[in-house]
Formats: C-alpha cells, structure tokens, sequence
C-alpha cells in the first residue's frame, strides 16, 4: 500500500486532482456569484403583489401598512426583547419583512422594516395600484376618482379604464417634449454656440467684416426663429400634460391628488394573469437597458451608461492595438536583443502592475492639463477661458485605459510574434521579398491571433475600470451621448456615462440605500454580460484568423 502511495505521489497525481479540484471551486463560486447577482437584480422587475395589513407597534398602537415585500431576514426573538419589543413566549426566531411603502413626498421615507409577528390581517386585495412616478418614487394606494381640469370625469369601478387611457395620453405628450426639449432644442443651443465661437474667431483673428456679422446674423436670427416655435410648441403640449390628474387613497386613509404628468406607468399586480406580469416583467427589461436614469438614477433605465461604455472600449482597443503591435514588432524584429531591450521588456511587464489610479493620475495631469490645455490655445482659443480639451472627457479616457492595457498588447503580439517558425521569415526573403515585406504580408497576419488574444484581455481589464475614469472624464449624468447628429457626431470632449461608475455612484452615493441595491446587482450582471459579449466578437474574430493562418504555422 506504502509503495502504490508513494508511486502514486511521484507520479505527481496529487497535484493534478488538487489543480482540478481548485478550478471546479473557482467555477463553482463564479457561477454562484452570478446567480446571486442575477437573482437579486432580475428579481427586481417582477411585478410582486402589494399586501395590505394592520400593524401593531410595541407600544400596542395600530396601523395600516400598504406596500410591496422587497426583502426579509431572520432575527432571534431575544434580540426584539433586548430592544424593549414584546415577542409570543414559544417564538425563538421572528421573520423581519422590509415594506416597500413608497409615496416618499407624503410619508417621508419609502421603505420600512415590520416583524412579522406584528402583521394582522395579511392580505392582497386586487384594487390596489401601484404608480410608478418620475419622481418621489412609486405611489401605492386605492384610486378613487380621475380628473380633467379639476372636474371629475371618473370615478368607482369605471376610475381604472379612464386612468389608464389618460395615462397612454399623457405618455405620449411626455415623449413629444421629450424629443423637443433633448434633440431639437438641444441642436439649435448647439448650433447658436458654435455661432458664437465663430464670431468669437473672427474677432480674435481681425476677420470681423460687417459682411461677415451680418451672415452670422442671420444664421443666428433663423435658429431664434425656430427656438421661438419649439417654445410655443412646448408650452401647448405642457398645458395638454398637465390637465389631467387623479385622486387616490394611500395608508395613512389620506385622498391624495397626483397630475399624471408625473407617472410613467400604473398597475394593479394583484390583478394580473402570468401572462400580463411576464409581459410587463419584459417590458420592465427593455426599459432597463434603452430609456434613461431618472429618480437619482434609482429608477428608469442605463442606456447612456451602456453607450459610453461601448464607445470608450471601442475607441480604447482603436487606440492601444496599433501602439501595441508597433512596440511588440520592434522589441521582437527590429532592437538588438542587448541589456537595454531586457530591461525594456521587465518595465513593460512592471507597468502591468501599477495601481490603475496612478494611471488616472497620469492622464489628469499630462493629457488634460498639458496635452488639452495647449490644444485649446492653438485650435479653440475662441472657447477660452472655458475649456474644450482641456477637461476630462472621452478621448483621454479613452487613452488613459490604453495606456493601462498597452502593456498586456505589447507582451501578448510579442509572445505570438516569437512563436512563429524562424524558416518562414527565411523562405520569404529567399523568394526577394524585403524584411518589411516579410513582415507586413507573413509575419504579422500569422501573429494576428496573439494580437486579438492582446486586444482581448485589454478589453477584459479596461471595461471594468472605474478609478481612473473617475478623473478623466466620467460622470454621474451625462445631458447628451458623445455620439450624436450634431457635427463633428464623434465628441470627443464630451463627458461621459461609464456602467462600473453608475455601479459606485447608485451603490454608495445615492440618497436612498434600499431602492438602488436592487438596481446595483442587475447593473452588475449587464456588465458582466457587456464584457463578455465584447470577448466573444473578439475571440470570434480570432479564431476565424486561427484557421486561417492554421496552414501556414503547421
């Protein structure tokens, strides 16, 4: 036995079951992770009933509690006694149920914690509504009557078919100023700003001709006459939106009056088939990822955080493949493989690991207050002294996280540029071709799969940087999308929306806890899903070169 044990060892078995072991537990806390975040953040969608029941304080005082469960624990009995709560004799642990009771502008708070021992009377009636609003948070209560002008237009049974016709109404005009207010208002205060810089231009450079004011003028007049329109346009619509409102019951017996011009969407979950709350379950999905944050960004959607975030990836694996080969093709084809070229490749592999927010400083002060501030004297001093390139913005976040991924390029295009048999450099220049010939037609497409295996792993690292993007150019609220239909289209200068940074700002910024931790998982989980399908066209493109190339290396 002794002897099978120790020839087992030698034979360095162990070690193999100990490797598989370790990557079946990574696998497994992984996928754990992930079904932890998708369970808590997909969950979060789901049209859940809205209970009704009386609460009983510990001061033997009761009252009416109407809202939605959105989370529990489980406490001893003995802590409720030490904090002076009375608890049943025989109960040893108490269900704590934490209320989603929301109308925050009426009540003061949205959520509340309630033992479950204290709720009487549990129950889930179906003429409970819940309205989800652009701000305060949802309103949850019994409707009463609608309105039109202050005049009753319904009101009992027949309150609901006319609430919900006024809503699709009022939904509507809300998209129509929407469209007015963002894009064409927003492309003529574009087009009168550049105006004015180019007036500004002509003055400093001495080109100020009345021919040429009088052409600005004109321009400016138009664009005036157009923004006096949408403004007329917008105050009819406004007065449309704001004329119809309803009147509801919330806990406290309190009839409150709501204008519609502030609700997104009423509905009554206790009433709904499956078939309507799967519906709304992917209607709320949709939401989620194509409108735009609202409520402190505790509510509606992360389309503009999606966007930048594609877009600064983009734009970063644009910017740091090129530099990446080029280092990797002279350290590998071109320097003599001497003290200095080692020394080269050991602070290449060190710069792998400098804290990214050495990085984020590095960009602040080279790119922005050096680089930006001097392209603002030489191309826009007609913009000074307020900057263009000289404040954080999706270029030099874009460069910054190059900078940070180059070396993970550089080291990945070295080692597939090594790997490539020495006799196919030799048979192209025995054919007449020249080194660079050799290089650019053989050498590099054979190298290509290294170069993505390069660009992939950069991906991987800068999609989930947050730190410093936090200095050189991501914000908690973008007003715009740097690409857009106003020229140049591309803004490089623009601010932008980053999804690890809306992870931060919602989980540790945001005024209300227990509204954004839901919000926090599902963002999680749609990074994750991001980068991931970022990957895959990468590693697609990289195996479609793979074969391509499979002869040439066999």
């Amino acid at each position: 036995m002794k002897v099978q044990l120790k020839e087992w060892t030698r034979k360095g078995e162990p070690w193999v079951w100990l490797n598989a072991g370790a990557v079946a537990l990574s696998t497994v806390m992984v996928l754990g992770l992930l079904w932890l975040i998708a369970v808590r953040g997909l969950s979060h969608f789901w049209p859940h009933e809205v209970i009704e029941a009386e609460y009983v304080g510990p001061d033997g005082s009761s009252q009416r509690i109407i809202g939605q469960v959105a989370d529990e624990e489980i406490i001893t009995a003995q802590q409720l006694r030490d904090a002076g709560q009375t608890v049943p004799e025989g109960v040893e642990v108490v269900r704590r149920l934490l209320v989603k009771v929301g109308n925050r502008d009426t009540l003061g708070f949205d959520f509340r914690w309630v033992d479950e021992t204290s709720l009487h009377d549990q129950r889930a009636p179906t003429d409970l509504f819940v309205a989800e609003r652009d701000e305060w948070g949802n309103f949850y209560g019994r409707l009463v009557r609608v309105f039109e002008q202050d005049k009753v237009v319904a009101e009992g049974e027949g309150a609901w078919e006319a609430l919900q016709a006024r809503i699709k109404r009022a939904r509507a005009l809300h998209d129509k100023i929407y469209a007015i207010e963002k894009t064409d208002i927003g492309s003529v205060n574009y087009a009168m700003e550049r105006l004015r810089l180019k007036q500004r231009r002509l003055e400093l450079e001495g080109r100020d001709t009345p021919e040429a004011l009088a052409d600005i003028a004109a321009e400016r007049a138009a664009l005036e006459k157009r923004f006096a329109a949408m403004q007329d346009e917008l105050k009819v619509l406004y007065g449309e939106i704001g004329r119809d409102s309803f009147e509801a019951e919330i806990m406290t017996g309190q009839v409150v009056k709501v204008p519609l011009a502030k609700v997104v969407r009423v509905f009554r979950p206790n009433a709904m088939s499956l078939t309507e709350k799967v519906g709304f379950y992917f209607s709320k999905l949709w939401e989620f990822v194509s409108d735009d944050p609202r409520e402190a960004n505790t509510e509606g959607g992360i389309f503009p955080a999606i966007y930048g975030t594609v877009l600064m990836v983009l734009l970063m694996s644009v910017l740091v493949t090129p530099f990446g080969v080029v280092a990797a093709v002279y350290l590998r084809e071109y320097a003599h493989q001497g003290a200095l070229t080692r020394t080269i490749r050991i602070a290449v592999n060190n710069l792998a690991g400098v804290p990214s927010i050495v990085y984020g400083v590095f960009g602040l002060g080279f790119f922005i207050y050096f680089i930006g501030a001097h392209i603002d004297e030489a191309l826009y001093p007609e913009a000074l002294p307020s900057p263009t390139f000289g404040t954080p913005g999706l270029l030099w976040a874009s460069l910054t996280l190059a900078i940070l991924t180059l070396p993970v390029v550089i080291v990945a295009t070295e080692e597939g540029l090594a790997r490539i048999p020495r006799s196919v450099r030799e048979g192209s220049l025995a054919l007449g071709a020249t080194k660079f010939e050799t290089l650019w037609r053989v050498v590099l497409p054979m190298a290509s799969p290294a170069m993505m295996t390069g660009v992939i792993l950069a991906i991987a690292r800068a999609a989930g940087e947050v730190a410093p993007l936090m200095l050189v150019g991501v914000v908690k609220l973008a007003p715009s999308l740097p690409l857009d239909g106003n020229y140049p289209y591309l803004h490089l200068d623009q601010k932008f929306m980053h999804m690890g940074f809306h992870i931060y700002d919602v989980g540790f910024q945001s005024p209300n806890v227990e509204a954004a931790r839901p919000l926090v998982y599902a963002t999680a989980l749609l990074l994750v899903l991001v980068i991931a399908l970022l990957n895959l066209s990468a590693v697609y493109i990289r195996n479609r070169l793979r074969e391509r190339y499979k002869a040439l290396e066999m």
